[in-house]
């Protein structure tokens, strides 16, 4: 059987998606790395350790003076 092509998912502009397959400790310490620079969505975990958000590419950090 042939494999299916995908198409390119329809996204907004400004917004990732993003998939994180790692244990619970390390998730929590991405996402606080993620949180310090970028507005984030709640993690909607998943089976198997993956967990997706939505992460806003605008950065938040402060501008350097």
């Amino acid at each position: 059987m042939a494999r299916q092509q995908r198409t390119d998912p329809a996204t907004l502009p400004g917004v990732a998606d993003v998939r994180i397959v790692a244990d619970e400790a390390t998730t929590d310490l991405v996402l606080d790395v993620l949180r310090t620079h970028f507005t984030i969505t709640a993690p909607r975990p998943y089976s198997g350790g993956r967990s997706y958000l939505q992460l806003d590419t605008g950065n938040t950090a402060p501008d350097p003076d």
